[in-house]
Protein backbone atom coordinates (compact mmCIF):
# COMPACT_ATOMS: atom_id res chain seq x y z
CA UNK A 1 0.00 0.00 0.00
CA UNK A 2 1.25 3.55 -0.42
CA UNK A 3 1.41 6.75 1.05
CA UNK A 4 4.00 9.70 0.57
CA UNK A 5 6.83 8.50 1.98
CA UNK A 6 9.41 10.45 5.36
CA UNK A 7 9.96 12.93 2.50
CA UNK A 8 6.48 14.77 3.54
CA UNK A 9 7.75 15.81 6.93
CA UNK A 10 10.40 17.68 5.60
CA UNK A 11 9.87 21.84 6.04
CA UNK A 12 9.85 22.50 1.61
CA UNK A 13 7.10 19.71 1.23
CA UNK A 14 5.00 20.45 3.84
CA UNK A 15 4.43 24.00 5.43
CA UNK A 16 5.68 24.41 8.96
CA UNK A 17 4.35 27.32 11.10
CA UNK A 18 4.47 28.66 14.25
CA UNK A 19 2.26 28.41 17.14
CA UNK A 20 1.21 31.90 16.65
CA UNK A 21 -0.59 31.63 13.03
CA UNK A 22 -3.86 32.34 14.03
CA UNK A 23 -5.79 28.94 12.67
CA UNK A 24 -7.56 26.45 14.20
CA UNK A 25 -5.59 23.21 15.77
CA UNK A 26 -6.37 19.61 15.58
CA UNK A 27 -6.53 18.87 19.03
CA UNK A 28 -4.77 14.97 20.23
CA UNK A 29 -7.78 12.66 21.75
CA UNK A 30 -6.23 10.98 24.87
CA UNK A 31 -7.60 8.61 27.34
CA UNK A 32 -11.57 9.84 25.78
CA UNK A 33 -11.12 13.60 25.80
CA UNK A 34 -9.51 16.39 23.18
CA UNK A 35 -6.25 17.59 24.32
CA UNK A 36 -4.82 20.87 22.79
CA UNK A 37 -1.05 19.96 21.96
CA UNK A 38 1.92 22.36 23.62
CA UNK A 39 3.85 22.22 21.13
CA UNK A 40 5.35 24.68 19.07
CA UNK A 41 6.00 23.61 15.38
CA UNK A 42 2.85 22.73 13.74
CA UNK A 43 1.90 21.23 10.20
CA UNK A 44 -0.38 23.31 7.70
CA UNK A 45 -3.46 21.29 6.38
CA UNK A 46 -4.87 23.07 3.56
CA UNK A 47 -7.84 22.47 1.06
CA UNK A 48 -5.96 20.99 -2.10
CA UNK A 49 -8.62 21.96 -5.00
CA UNK A 50 -8.44 26.08 -3.33
CA UNK A 51 -5.23 26.47 -1.37
CA UNK A 52 -6.65 27.71 1.60
CA UNK A 53 -5.29 26.89 5.23
CA UNK A 54 -8.03 24.88 6.94
CA UNK A 55 -6.39 24.34 10.19
CA UNK A 56 -3.11 22.96 11.27
CA UNK A 57 -1.53 20.08 13.13
CA UNK A 58 0.67 19.52 15.79
CA UNK A 59 3.37 16.98 16.66
CA UNK A 60 3.21 15.58 19.69
CA UNK A 61 5.30 16.18 22.41
CA UNK A 62 7.16 13.75 24.23
CA UNK A 63 5.16 14.41 27.23
CA UNK A 64 1.28 14.21 24.84
CA UNK A 65 2.90 10.72 23.59
CA UNK A 66 3.77 9.55 27.66
CA UNK A 67 -0.07 10.67 27.76
CA UNK A 68 -1.47 8.50 25.37
CA UNK A 69 0.75 5.48 25.80
CA UNK A 70 -0.26 5.82 29.55
CA UNK A 71 -3.88 5.74 29.13
CA UNK A 72 -4.15 2.97 26.79
CA UNK A 73 -1.98 0.85 29.22
CA UNK A 74 -4.31 1.70 31.85
CA UNK A 75 -7.04 0.51 30.15
CA UNK A 76 -6.01 -2.80 28.91
CA UNK A 77 -6.81 -4.78 31.56
CA UNK A 78 -9.96 -3.85 32.03
CA UNK A 79 -10.20 -3.90 28.32
CA UNK A 80 -9.05 -6.92 28.32
CA UNK A 81 -11.45 -8.38 30.70
CA UNK A 82 -14.30 -6.99 28.87
CA UNK A 83 -16.62 -9.65 27.62
CA UNK A 84 -16.06 -10.32 24.20
CA UNK A 85 -20.00 -9.99 23.79
CA UNK A 86 -19.93 -6.37 25.66
CA UNK A 87 -17.02 -5.67 23.15
CA UNK A 88 -19.03 -6.17 20.71
CA UNK A 89 -22.32 -4.33 21.44
CA UNK A 90 -20.25 -1.43 21.33
CA UNK A 91 -18.75 -2.07 18.28
CA UNK A 92 -22.65 -2.16 16.49
CA UNK A 93 -22.94 0.72 18.65
CA UNK A 94 -19.84 2.47 16.65
CA UNK A 95 -20.88 0.97 13.23
CA UNK A 96 -24.48 2.97 13.74
CA UNK A 97 -22.64 5.86 14.56
CA UNK A 98 -20.38 5.98 11.65
CA UNK A 99 -23.59 4.82 8.82
CA UNK A 100 -24.93 8.03 10.24
CA UNK A 101 -22.39 9.65 9.48
CA UNK A 102 -21.28 9.16 6.48
CA UNK A 103 -21.78 12.45 4.33
CA UNK A 104 -20.36 14.56 7.18
CA UNK A 105 -17.06 12.16 7.37
CA UNK A 106 -16.86 11.95 3.67
CA UNK A 107 -17.60 16.12 3.14
CA UNK A 108 -14.18 16.12 5.52
CA UNK A 109 -12.23 14.06 3.02
CA UNK A 110 -13.06 16.07 0.36
CA UNK A 111 -12.23 19.35 1.80
CA UNK A 112 -8.75 18.05 3.31
CA UNK A 113 -8.29 15.58 0.51
CA UNK A 114 -9.72 16.91 -2.44
CA UNK A 115 -11.45 13.43 -3.70
CA UNK A 116 -14.52 13.75 -5.69
CA UNK A 117 -17.78 13.08 -3.70
CA UNK A 118 -18.42 9.48 -4.96
CA UNK A 119 -14.99 8.63 -4.15
CA UNK A 120 -15.21 10.10 -0.30
CA UNK A 121 -18.18 8.05 0.14
CA UNK A 122 -17.08 5.27 -1.06
CA UNK A 123 -13.80 5.76 1.47
CA UNK A 124 -16.18 5.68 4.25
CA UNK A 125 -18.14 3.00 2.97
CA UNK A 126 -15.02 0.11 2.44
CA UNK A 127 -14.08 1.04 5.78
CA UNK A 128 -17.40 0.84 7.31
CA UNK A 129 -17.43 -2.80 6.14
CA UNK A 130 -14.44 -4.01 7.55
CA UNK A 131 -16.11 -2.26 10.65
CA UNK A 132 -19.15 -4.44 10.85
CA UNK A 133 -17.02 -7.75 10.38
CA UNK A 134 -15.04 -6.91 13.34
CA UNK A 135 -18.60 -6.65 14.93
CA UNK A 136 -18.96 -10.42 15.00
CA UNK A 137 -15.42 -11.66 14.95
CA UNK A 138 -15.82 -12.36 18.28
CA UNK A 139 -16.92 -15.72 17.34
CA UNK A 140 -13.73 -16.46 16.26
CA UNK A 141 -11.37 -15.27 18.86
CA UNK A 142 -11.78 -18.79 20.90
CA UNK A 143 -8.06 -21.26 20.12
CA UNK A 144 -9.20 -25.01 19.15
CA UNK A 145 -9.16 -27.76 21.77
CA UNK A 146 -6.98 -31.24 20.69
CA UNK A 147 -8.99 -33.56 22.90
CA UNK A 148 -6.73 -37.40 23.54
CA UNK A 149 -3.85 -35.58 22.06
CA UNK A 150 -1.92 -38.16 23.79
CA UNK A 151 -2.19 -40.80 26.51
CA UNK A 152 -4.21 -38.60 29.86
CA UNK A 153 -3.22 -35.08 27.09
CA UNK A 154 -5.70 -32.46 26.13
CA UNK A 155 -4.88 -29.49 24.33
CA UNK A 156 -6.28 -26.27 24.87
CA UNK A 157 -5.10 -22.91 23.01
CA UNK A 158 -6.25 -19.53 24.01
CA UNK A 159 -6.18 -16.65 22.60
CA UNK A 160 -5.49 -13.25 24.46
CA UNK A 161 -4.89 -9.47 24.26
CA UNK A 162 -1.52 -8.53 23.19
CA UNK A 163 -1.73 -4.93 24.26
CA UNK A 164 -1.40 -1.95 23.67
CA UNK A 165 -1.38 -1.26 19.58
CA UNK A 166 -0.08 1.38 17.46
CA UNK A 167 -1.71 2.53 14.25
CA UNK A 168 -0.42 4.73 11.32
CA UNK A 169 -2.43 5.77 8.38
CA UNK A 170 -2.23 7.40 5.07
CA UNK A 171 -3.46 10.28 4.03
CA UNK A 172 -5.25 8.79 0.99
CA UNK A 173 -7.92 6.65 2.77
CA UNK A 174 -8.14 8.86 6.08
CA UNK A 175 -11.27 6.81 6.91
CA UNK A 176 -11.00 3.57 5.35
CA UNK A 177 -7.52 2.88 6.46
CA UNK A 178 -8.42 3.42 10.22
CA UNK A 179 -11.36 1.88 9.99
CA UNK A 180 -9.30 -1.45 8.78
CA UNK A 181 -7.18 -0.89 12.17
CA UNK A 182 -8.42 0.12 15.45
CA UNK A 183 -11.94 -1.95 15.31
CA UNK A 184 -10.51 -5.16 14.74
CA UNK A 185 -7.74 -4.03 17.74
CA UNK A 186 -10.80 -3.15 19.71
CA UNK A 187 -13.03 -6.12 18.64
CA UNK A 188 -9.31 -8.54 20.08
CA UNK A 189 -9.46 -6.51 23.81
CA UNK A 190 -6.77 -4.20 22.44
CA UNK A 191 -6.65 -0.88 23.19
CA UNK A 192 -5.05 1.22 20.31
CA UNK A 193 -2.76 4.27 19.29
CA UNK A 194 -3.68 5.72 15.81
CA UNK A 195 -1.37 8.54 14.17
CA UNK A 196 -3.49 9.42 11.41
CA UNK A 197 -1.33 11.25 8.84
CA UNK A 198 -1.05 15.26 9.24
CA UNK A 199 -1.88 15.86 6.12
CA UNK A 200 -5.44 15.23 6.57
CA UNK A 201 -6.39 14.12 10.47
CA UNK A 202 -9.87 14.79 10.60
CA UNK A 203 -11.93 12.02 9.95
CA UNK A 204 -9.49 10.34 12.13
CA UNK A 205 -10.66 12.69 14.67
CA UNK A 206 -14.66 12.52 14.03
CA UNK A 207 -14.51 8.57 14.52
CA UNK A 208 -12.65 8.91 17.54
CA UNK A 209 -15.70 11.21 18.79
CA UNK A 210 -17.77 8.61 17.44
CA UNK A 211 -16.41 5.72 19.12
CA UNK A 212 -16.52 7.30 22.42
CA UNK A 213 -20.45 8.07 21.83
CA UNK A 214 -20.88 4.70 20.89
CA UNK A 215 -19.16 3.80 24.61
CA UNK A 216 -15.36 3.01 23.73
CA UNK A 217 -14.07 3.16 27.42
CA UNK A 218 -11.78 6.30 27.94
CA UNK A 219 -8.31 4.75 27.16
CA UNK A 220 -9.17 2.53 24.31
CA UNK A 221 -8.84 4.54 21.62
CA UNK A 222 -6.35 7.45 21.31
CA UNK A 223 -5.17 9.75 18.83
CA UNK A 224 -1.93 11.46 18.54
CA UNK A 225 -0.78 14.00 15.78
CA UNK A 226 2.82 14.55 14.00
CA UNK A 227 5.34 13.11 11.48
CA UNK A 228 8.20 11.13 11.78
CA UNK A 229 9.44 12.14 15.44
CA UNK A 230 5.91 11.20 16.93
CA UNK A 231 6.39 7.70 14.99
CA UNK A 232 9.70 7.09 16.42
CA UNK A 233 8.64 8.08 19.93
CA UNK A 234 6.20 5.78 19.56
CA UNK A 235 7.75 3.30 18.80
CA UNK A 236 10.12 3.79 21.91
CA UNK A 237 7.59 3.03 24.16
CA UNK A 238 7.96 -0.34 25.82
CA UNK A 239 4.08 -0.80 26.12
CA UNK A 240 3.89 -0.92 22.45
CA UNK A 241 3.24 -4.43 21.15
CA UNK A 242 2.07 -4.09 18.12
CA UNK A 243 2.43 -1.86 15.05
CA UNK A 244 -0.18 -1.81 11.98
CA UNK A 245 1.15 0.71 8.84
CA UNK A 246 -0.18 1.42 5.68
CA UNK A 247 2.20 3.79 3.35
CA UNK A 248 5.23 4.21 1.58
CA UNK A 249 8.02 1.40 1.01
CA UNK A 250 11.17 4.24 2.58
CA UNK A 251 8.83 4.85 5.49
CA UNK A 252 7.22 1.24 5.83
CA UNK A 253 11.06 -0.01 5.44
CA UNK A 254 12.16 1.99 8.57
CA UNK A 255 9.38 1.18 10.97
CA UNK A 256 9.32 -2.37 10.34
CA UNK A 257 13.38 -2.53 10.95
CA UNK A 258 12.88 -0.16 14.08
CA UNK A 259 9.68 -2.33 15.51
CA UNK A 260 11.22 -5.65 15.32
CA UNK A 261 14.05 -4.52 16.31
CA UNK A 262 12.62 -4.00 19.78
CA UNK A 263 10.46 -6.85 19.50
CA UNK A 264 7.20 -4.99 18.34
CA UNK A 265 5.26 -7.11 16.36
CA UNK A 266 4.90 -4.95 12.77
CA UNK A 267 2.50 -5.49 9.77
CA UNK A 268 4.00 -2.97 7.37
CA UNK A 269 2.01 -2.65 3.27
CA UNK A 270 4.23 -0.53 1.59
CA UNK A 271 4.49 0.78 -2.14
CA UNK A 272 2.91 -1.16 -5.11
CA UNK A 273 2.69 -0.86 -9.09
CA UNK A 274 -0.12 -2.61 -10.23
CA UNK A 275 -0.77 -3.96 -14.05
CA UNK A 276 -3.20 -4.54 -16.32
CA UNK A 277 -3.09 -6.82 -18.94
CA UNK A 278 -4.91 -5.97 -22.65
CA UNK A 279 -5.30 -8.83 -24.75
CA UNK A 280 -6.73 -7.66 -28.10
CA UNK A 281 -9.84 -10.06 -27.79
CA UNK A 282 -11.36 -7.78 -25.13
CA UNK A 283 -14.60 -6.38 -24.73
CA UNK A 284 -13.42 -3.00 -26.40
CA UNK A 285 -15.73 -0.36 -24.76
CA UNK A 286 -15.55 -1.85 -21.17
CA UNK A 287 -11.81 -2.07 -20.90
CA UNK A 288 -11.20 1.32 -21.49
CA UNK A 289 -14.26 2.40 -19.21
CA UNK A 290 -12.57 -0.13 -16.62
CA UNK A 291 -9.06 0.59 -17.51
CA UNK A 292 -9.57 4.94 -17.32
CA UNK A 293 -11.12 4.65 -14.27
CA UNK A 294 -9.09 2.66 -12.23
CA UNK A 295 -6.11 4.90 -13.21
CA UNK A 296 -8.01 8.22 -13.09
CA UNK A 297 -9.57 7.79 -10.09
CA UNK A 298 -8.88 9.27 -6.98
CA UNK A 299 -6.13 11.40 -8.90
CA UNK A 300 -4.26 7.91 -9.04
CA UNK A 301 -3.46 8.44 -5.07
CA UNK A 302 -4.39 4.52 -3.72
CA UNK A 303 -2.80 1.87 -3.77
CA UNK A 304 -4.95 -0.20 -6.17
CA UNK A 305 -4.40 2.25 -8.90
CA UNK A 306 -4.00 1.09 -12.49
CA UNK A 307 -0.62 2.88 -12.99
CA UNK A 308 0.38 0.48 -15.59
CA UNK A 309 -1.19 -0.87 -18.72
CA UNK A 310 0.66 -4.21 -20.65
CA UNK A 311 -1.08 -4.06 -24.52
CA UNK A 312 -0.43 -7.74 -26.26
CA UNK A 313 -0.12 -7.74 -30.10
CA UNK A 314 -3.22 -5.68 -31.72
CA UNK A 315 -4.91 -4.48 -28.26
CA UNK A 316 -2.10 -1.22 -28.77
CA UNK A 317 -4.50 0.19 -31.13
CA UNK A 318 -6.72 1.30 -28.23
CA UNK A 319 -4.67 3.99 -27.29
CA UNK A 320 -6.19 6.55 -29.27
CA UNK A 321 -9.57 5.79 -27.74
CA UNK A 322 -8.15 5.39 -23.95
CA UNK A 323 -7.19 9.24 -24.71
CA UNK A 324 -10.16 10.26 -25.71
CA UNK A 325 -12.49 9.13 -22.71
CA UNK A 326 -9.49 10.35 -20.45
CA UNK A 327 -9.80 13.61 -22.16
CA UNK A 328 -13.67 13.61 -21.14
CA UNK A 329 -12.77 13.40 -17.50
CA UNK A 330 -14.15 16.82 -15.23
CA UNK A 331 -11.55 18.25 -13.01
CA UNK A 332 -13.26 19.74 -9.76
CA UNK A 333 -14.55 18.25 -6.08
CA UNK A 334 -18.38 18.77 -7.00
CA UNK A 335 -20.73 16.03 -7.18
CA UNK A 336 -20.48 15.89 -10.77
CA UNK A 337 -16.73 16.45 -10.96
CA UNK A 338 -14.18 12.73 -12.28
CA UNK A 339 -10.80 13.44 -11.04
CA UNK A 340 -10.22 15.92 -7.77
CA UNK A 341 -6.66 17.18 -7.03
CA UNK A 342 -3.54 16.23 -5.58
CA UNK A 343 -3.16 16.18 -1.79
CA UNK A 344 -0.66 18.45 -1.84
CA UNK A 345 1.33 21.09 -3.71
CA UNK A 346 4.34 19.21 -2.94
CA UNK A 347 2.61 16.29 -4.10
CA UNK A 348 1.70 18.10 -7.62
CA UNK A 349 5.30 19.30 -8.34
CA UNK A 350 6.63 15.30 -7.72
CA UNK A 351 4.06 14.35 -10.02
CA UNK A 352 5.37 16.94 -12.79
CA UNK A 353 9.00 15.90 -12.25
CA UNK A 354 7.84 12.87 -12.70
CA UNK A 355 6.02 13.77 -15.75
CA UNK A 356 9.09 15.97 -17.32
CA UNK A 357 11.19 12.58 -16.23
CA UNK A 358 9.50 10.28 -18.72
CA UNK A 359 9.24 12.60 -21.51
CA UNK A 360 13.16 12.87 -21.28
CA UNK A 361 13.81 9.47 -20.93
CA UNK A 362 12.29 8.96 -23.92
CA UNK A 363 8.68 8.08 -23.76
CA UNK A 364 5.64 9.67 -25.71
CA UNK A 365 3.17 12.00 -24.02
CA UNK A 366 0.00 11.75 -25.65
CA UNK A 367 -2.34 13.08 -23.18
CA UNK A 368 -0.66 15.71 -21.27
CA UNK A 369 -2.86 16.77 -18.22
CA UNK A 370 -0.47 19.37 -16.94
CA UNK A 371 -1.69 22.80 -16.65
CA UNK A 372 -5.11 21.51 -16.42
CA UNK A 373 -7.54 23.04 -13.56
CA UNK A 374 -11.70 23.91 -13.37
CA UNK A 375 -12.82 26.44 -15.22
CA UNK A 376 -13.47 28.21 -12.17
CA UNK A 377 -10.38 27.52 -10.41
CA UNK A 378 -7.65 29.56 -10.12
CA UNK A 379 -5.36 27.93 -8.03
CA UNK A 380 -5.12 24.54 -6.56
CA UNK A 381 -2.99 21.53 -6.77
CA UNK A 382 -4.60 20.13 -9.99
CA UNK A 383 -3.47 17.60 -12.92
CA UNK A 384 -5.40 16.50 -15.86
CA UNK A 385 -5.41 12.65 -16.73
CA UNK A 386 -1.52 11.97 -18.14
CA UNK A 387 -1.07 9.15 -20.48
CA UNK A 388 2.46 7.75 -21.87
CA UNK A 389 2.94 4.96 -24.43
CA UNK A 390 6.17 3.75 -25.91
CA UNK A 391 7.29 3.17 -22.39
CA UNK A 392 10.23 0.88 -21.36
CA UNK A 393 10.94 -0.93 -18.21
CA UNK A 394 14.01 0.89 -17.68
CA UNK A 395 12.51 4.30 -17.65
CA UNK A 396 11.85 6.13 -13.87
CA UNK A 397 8.09 5.95 -14.37
CA UNK A 398 7.77 2.53 -14.82
CA UNK A 399 10.29 1.90 -12.32
CA UNK A 400 8.86 3.96 -9.49
CA UNK A 401 5.19 4.62 -8.02
CA UNK A 402 4.19 8.26 -9.47
CA UNK A 403 1.15 8.22 -7.44
CA UNK A 404 -0.43 10.51 -9.12
CA UNK A 405 -3.14 10.51 -12.19
CA UNK A 406 -0.52 9.40 -14.59
CA UNK A 407 -1.21 6.16 -16.98
CA UNK A 408 1.67 4.15 -19.11
CA UNK A 409 1.74 1.94 -21.97
CA UNK A 410 4.50 -0.98 -22.61
CA UNK A 411 3.53 -2.61 -25.50
CA UNK A 412 4.18 -6.57 -26.13
CA UNK A 413 3.96 -8.84 -28.73
CA UNK A 414 3.00 -11.84 -26.95
CA UNK A 415 1.04 -12.53 -23.93
CA UNK A 416 3.83 -14.43 -22.44
CA UNK A 417 6.10 -11.36 -22.44
CA UNK A 418 3.66 -9.81 -20.52
CA UNK A 419 3.24 -12.46 -17.97
CA UNK A 420 6.95 -12.13 -17.63
CA UNK A 421 7.02 -8.11 -17.54
CA UNK A 422 4.96 -8.32 -14.29
CA UNK A 423 6.40 -10.89 -12.36
CA UNK A 424 9.78 -8.93 -13.46
CA UNK A 425 8.55 -5.95 -11.56
CA UNK A 426 9.42 -5.58 -7.88
CA UNK A 427 6.32 -4.22 -6.59
CA UNK A 428 3.00 -6.05 -6.53
CA UNK A 429 -0.13 -5.53 -4.55
CA UNK A 430 -2.73 -6.43 -8.23
CA UNK A 431 -2.98 -7.61 -11.81
CA UNK A 432 -6.12 -7.59 -14.00
CA UNK A 433 -6.66 -9.18 -17.43
CA UNK A 434 -8.94 -7.96 -20.08
CA UNK A 435 -10.09 -10.47 -22.22
CA UNK A 436 -12.80 -12.34 -23.54
CA UNK A 437 -11.19 -15.85 -23.30
CA UNK A 438 -11.87 -18.13 -20.25
CA UNK A 439 -8.53 -19.82 -21.80
CA UNK A 440 -6.31 -16.82 -20.82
Amino acid sequence: MLTVGWRVFRRELVGVVRSSRRVSSVPHYIDGKEVASKCENFTEVTNPATGEILHRVPCATDEEVDGAVRAAFDAAQDWKRTPQAQRSRILFRLREEVAGSIEEIASIITRELGKVPVDARGDVLRGLEVLEYSCGVAANLSGPTYLNMSVGLDAIQIREPIGVCLGITPFNFPAMIPLWIFPMALACGNPIIMKPSEIAPSAMMKLASLATTAGVPRGVLNVVHGGRETVTRLLSKQEIKAVSFVGSTSAGTEIYKTATSLGIRAQCNLGAKNHGIVLPDCNRDLTIRSIVGAAFGASGQRCMALSTIVLVGDARNLLSALREEAMNLRLGTSADSDVGPLVTRAARKRVELMIEKGIEEGASLILDGRGMKPSNSISGNWIGPTIFSKVHQTMTIYQEEIFGPVLIAIEVDTFKEAIDLVNRNPYANGTCLFTSSAIS
